[in-house]
């Protein structure tokens, strides 16, 4: 029986519903609509012209650039011939890109900008398979012959009959690898994840239809697209359940985008969730008055509106009535100015977000469910879902997923999502692969209702000098719910307390500054700062842990963490042994201080 890919749906969209919007984008600086049509025939045409090019079945297609038609339209186009896609963060550096080409051994490399070509001509020498690259639209040409523009690209597509594709396409197997997600590199060279054709359709239908997911829906995709979750939400969900999808090309005007897209779900990453946060709070904090009683009494009637939800009950007649009066006066205003007047589902995911944050959140009617996997499961793991969220958890199994602990706590998935192994890596696929169980390398706890928490990596475990086995991931939360806090990271191994480096978050320590008239470029050397930060750690954090966990002095950083200064992963993941060796002198210095808490 020939295979059912992700790549049928969207044959089939153009055959049923050919009309109708599937993607948008703004890079001409208004809004174009591709149909699903002209969709499904640009992905075949890319397919034909990879043909033309010579790819074969298993080449890879990397890719290179922010979100954009060119970037789906050239995965699918791999995928459709049999062949696999691989995207790169436009974050890398030359060396990384060509790290990953080679790797790969891609011979088509896809970029958008005239700039990232010329980081991978510094570099091409490294990987010697690479025979072309093609340049998105709108990125001109180059006088190099081994370079083609995107029109130039396609019409090799011409030199290529119909039947050849169709044969390819019909030919793909369940089991055939059909995407490579390059880990972040937090412990070293990023390793590429296979995925399959199976892992890519099973996964987006079971999560689709988790939350019910329609042809009604429209996202926004602005995440980058060499991440599972994006390529989750933006290309698979999207084909298999066949809704629009708008095209952010420049993350930093996700505020603006969402406001006009205004999106029926929306996935963020704690770093968007916690920035939407501050903003709320910046906004409220003016209210004053009557105003200020209002919108505090609208705050307490949504969270007991959204306890009773995401505890499956229907609310009172009487609670119902009262979240209606607060809508009306505050929270659908909060809504609107976000963009997320439309939405009805809201996804956190990548990483651990705060409780304090899902709790504010809800307060102003904003009901995010936290969902945790890995690209090694092509997503999702466990989910929080709508009429079953519970705050400081990350769900229960996806449907048709079996989760497990091993006896240290590490967190074990099988299920059709699970990944094939990592590509020309044995050793680490046997690592992590045994008996058909997905070995995590997270560590977790279940509750008596099946819904699990994450306690941290087993690779992040502090063993202090004394011995103890220390999961700082806990630790590092609670800190990050202290008002000013942007990212914090706990220090310890092999010594005889815990330390903690702070960020200061932007417009929370903004504000402090205006309070105080304080200088804003100076802020983590006021004393005032600090002493706002001892108070609330001592009381705050430290009575949550044990004696052992315990913060015992800190480091306010002058800056956050970045991809661009190197603390960070493309997916935002803090790299510890990076911020460990940036931050070895103040380390040393503030161990050399001693306790102070």
């Amino acid at each position: 029986m020939p295979a059912s890919t992700i790549l049928h749906h969207l044959e089939r969209h153009a055959k049923e519903v050919g009309d109708r919007p599937a993607l948008h984008d703004k890079l001409t600086g208004s809004w174009r609509t591709t149909s699903w049509r002209e969709y499904n025939r640009l992905t075949r045409q890319a397919g034909r012209a990879m043909i033309a090019l010579g790819l074969t079945e298993g080449s890879v297609v990397t890719i290179l650039g922010a979100n954009r038609p060119e970037w789906v339209i050239s995965a699918l186009g791999a995928m459709r011939i049999g062949g696999i896609s691989a995207g790169i963060y436009t974050s890398c550096s030359s060396e990384e890109i060509g790290y990953i080409v080679s790797h790969s051994e891609s011979p088509l490399l896809v970029v958008e900008t005239i700039e990232q070509l010329g980081r991978v001509l510094e570099v091409w020498d490294q990987a010697p398979k690479l025979e072309t690259i093609v340049l998105m639209e709108g990125a001109g040409e180059h006088d190099d012959p081994r370079v083609l523009s995107w029109s130039g690209f396609l019409a090799r597509g011409d030199e290529v009959p119909a039947t050849e594709l169709d044969a390819r396409l019909e030919g793909l197997r369940d089991d055939q690898v059909a995407d490579f997600i390059y880990t972040s590199g937090t412990t070293g060279p990023p390793k590429a994840v296979m995925l399959t054709h199976e892992n890519l359709l099973w996964t987006s239908t079971q999560l689709g239809n988790s939350v019910s997911l329609t042809n009604d829906e429209v996202a926004l995709s602005y995440l980058p697209l060499s991440h599972i979750a994006e390529q989750t939400s933006s290309m698979s969900m999207a084909l298999v359940f066949g809704y629009e999808v708008y095209f952010c090309h420049d993350g930093l005007q996700l505020a603006d985008y969402l406001k006009e897209v205004r999106p029926t779900s929306f996935f963020g990453v704690p770093r968007v969730w916690e920035r939407f946060e501050a903003g709320i709070r910046g906004q409220l904090s003016h209210a004053t008055g009557a105003k200020a009683k209002i919108a505090t009494q609208a705050q307490a009637v949504a969270s007991e509106f959204i306890a009773e939800q995401n505890a499956g009950r229907q609310p009172s007649a009487a609670l119902r009535a009262k979240y209606a009066v607060a809508d009306k006066l505050v929270l659908s205003k909060i809504h609107k100015a976000l963009g997320l007047d439309r939405c009805r589902v809201l996804v956190s995911g990548a990483a651990p977000i705060p409780s304090a944050t899902l709790d504010f959140l809800a307060s102003v009617g904003i009901p995010v469910t936290e969902l945790y996997g890995q690209s090694e499961d092509a997503g999702p793991t466990t989910t929080n879902l709508p009429g079953a969220n519970k705050f400081g958890t990350v769900g229960r199994a996806l449907s048709g997923v079996e989760v497990k602990l091993a006896e240290d706590g590490e967190i074990l998935v099988r299920g059709k999502n699970v990944f094939a192994g990592y590509y020309k890596n044995q050793a680490a696929t046997d690592e992590t692969l045994i008996d058909g169980w997905l070995y995590s390398g997270d560590l977790g706890k279940f509750d008596e209702d099946g819904y699990l928490s994450i306690i941290g990596r087993k690779k992040d475990i502090i063993i202090t000098s004394g011995g103890k086995n220390i999961a700082p991931q806990n630790i590092e939360e609670a800190l990050s719910t202290i008002d000013i806090v942007g990212t914090a990271v706990v220090i310890g191994e092999q010594q005889r307390f815990l330390i903690a480096l702070l960020t200061l978050e932007p417009e929370a320590a903004g504000r402090f500054a205006t309070e105080h008239e304080l200088d804003r470029d100076a802020l983590h050397e006021a004393s005032a700062v600090r002493a706002h930060l001892e108070q609330l750690i001592t009381m705050n954090v430290n009575p949550l842990m044990a004696r052992v966990e315990h913060i015992r002095n800190f480091v306010i950083l002058p800056h956050e963490f970045s991809t661009e200064s190197g603390e960070l992963t493309p997916t935002f993941k803090v790299k510890r042994n990076v911020v460990n060796e940036m931050y070895k002198d103040q380390i040393a210095a503030t161990y050399e201080a001693g306790q102070i808490l």
